[in-house]
């Protein structure tokens, strides 16, 4: 079986089918806090503050644990890639020190949380390591090992690891850790559930009334009072924090498949060569593991043939491997900030009672755990030592950011006005083949066109309704995806993954 004949779904998922869903309000409700997103930082944050005695709320717009968090590689490690000397080089060392104790407690706290609900959730001790093959690199290496063990991490430099293929050099930090995301997550919102939480789903929140109280409306008109709201959609669906200029949408390809224990890998790896190389196992039948990789990123509607990725993706597994059957495969999507480091606090600077976590770049779940603590410090009057760290309003970030602001803002300004440009070649109707899309002028109108397998047309807007830009076809997740700020939609229209909210409007062909 090759790598097309696994199933395009999440292992995650696959293994923990959702039951029945929770149903949507059944009118008008009022609440201490209204959490927008059920995944690890949306959940998280509902936990910590049920805790705490404060009436909750959870919104999710499809099913809770279901989306990015549901399509993650699942590792809890504070060593991210390649962070702490950035941090020691671009603000201080007291950052890095910050950064690794907020991350290397959430590991902990979500150790203690899921033995105090008793969940089962595959929970692993694992040791993360940070590789790279290219001797060039090695001084790099070197850095990040001396400044992550400065910030507190037990790291170290090396040369040996357990990988099939020899290494220039690695970052070894141990006592790290890697778990089933979902069944730690449902077992979470079962734990909601017990304290008196409500969790909704198929609740999609299209706007946001600030004040004392606020006022959030679903799709369906459902208004829901709250005395503070947490938004926690992982890309922010509401825009008047200006945060999209802040962001950049990564998606990155997994596959996935069984190996033999014996030559199963035993730590967490990541390199930033080749496009991103990930690996990790999970535990899956006697003597055999499941192998998940994870790399070749790029930016949701750019461009590109993305069953080619995965085809690459695919010879990597096997070239280091072995042969491998490949069970699953599927995508996952982060978001990266200008600064590489997560936004979580006020959602704009004259924002009282609206919280909001995102940008976690790649480590939403030690940055999720992270969020739902200082999120519910925030909002029951205690301090927490890294809230100025991750607070968005930071301003001391801006002429650090800038760089990267920049090179953002012009992509994004290229496919927003270049996308407009009249094109050399235009596809037509009779071009596309079943199974595939692309946008078309029909009627003087740009348009979404979709083929389905059995050849029915179906037509929508080719415009994103977050903020206008042109959307692109990816034939092999069947998706239409916005290159400006990561939107997804189904063939159909329909929202699939935010920033937007609204469906693409329906075209006749």
């Amino acid at each position: 079986m090759d790598q097309q004949a696994a199933t395009l779904r999440s292992y995650w998922i696959d293994t923990v089918p959702p039951g029945d869903p929770a149903p949507p309000p059944e009118g008008d409700l009022t609440v201490d806090v209204a959490v927008v997103g059920g995944g690890i930082a949306g959940l998280s944050t509902a936990w910590e503050l049920l805790r705490r005695g404060r009436g909750v709320a959870v919104l999710e717009a499809d099913r809770i644990a279901a989306g990015v968090t549901g399509h993650t590689t699942a590792k809890l490690s504070a060593q991210h890639t390649l962070i702490y000397d950035r941090l020691r080089r671009t603000r201080d060392a007291e950052a890095a020190r910050l950064y690794a104790r907020s991350q290397t407690e959430a590991i902990r706290h979500a150790a203690a949380t899921a033995d105090e609900l008793g969940i089962d959730c595959d929970w692993e001790p694992a040791t993360a390591w940070t590789y790279a093959r290219d001797r060039g690199r090695v001084s790099e290496l070197r850095a990040e090992a001396e400044a992550a063990r400065e910030a507190g991490l037990p790291a170290d430099f090396v040369t040996e690891t357990d990988l099939p293929f020899p290494v220039a050099g690695a970052v070894r930090v141990a006592d790290q850790a890697q778990f089933h995301p979902r069944k730690y997550l449902l077992g979470l919102a079962d734990g909601i559930r017990r304290l008196g939480g409500q969790v909704y789903e198929g609740t999609r929140v299209v706007a946001l009334k600030e004040g004392e109280p606020c006022r959030l409306t679903t799709g369906e008109g459902t208004q829901i009072t709250a005395d503070a709201v947490v938004v926690a959609t992982h890309y922010p669906v509401f825009d008047r924090a200006l945060l999209f200029t802040r962001l950049s949408p990564r998606r990155e390809l997994v596959v996935a498949a069984p190996v033999d224990a014996a030559r199963a890998p035993e730590g967490m790896y990541i390199t930033p060569e080749e496009n991103t190389r990930s690996v990790r196992t999970a535990p899956l039948r006697d003597g055999e593991r499941l192998l998940i990789v994870t790399g070749e990123h790029f930016t949701p509607g750019a461009g590109g043939d993305t069953e080619e990725r995965f085809e690459r993706l695919a010879r990597w597994a096997r070239e280091h491997f072995g042969e491998l059957t490949f069970s699953h495969r599927w995508a996952t999507q982060d978001n990266d900030s200008t600064d590489s480091v997560p936004l979580v606090g006020p959602l704009h600077p004259g924002s009282r009672h609206v919280q909001v976590a995102t940008g976690f770049g790649g480590w939403g779940l030690s940055g999720g755990i992270m969020a739902g603590r200082l999120i519910c410090d925030r909002l029951t009057g205690r301090e927490s030592a890294w809230s100025d760290l991750y607070d968005p309003r930071r301003i001391a970030s801006v002429v650090r950011e800038a760089p990267a602001f920049l090179k953002h803002q012009a992509s994004v300004a290229r496919h927003f006005v270049g996308d407009r440009l009249p094109a050399t070649t235009r596809p037509s109707l009779d071009d596309l083949a079943p199974g595939d899309g692309a946008v078309l002028h029909l009627g003087g109108h740009r348009c979404a066109v979709h083929r389905d397998e059995d050849g029915t047309l179906r037509a929508v807007s080719a415009t994103c309704t977050h903020l206008g830009c042109v959307i692109a076809f990816n034939r092999a997740e069947q998706a239409w995806e916005c290159p400006c700020h990561g939107s997804r939609f189904a063939p159909d229209g329909s929202v699939v993954q935010g920033p937007a909210v609204r469906p693409l409007e329906q075209r006749d062909i």
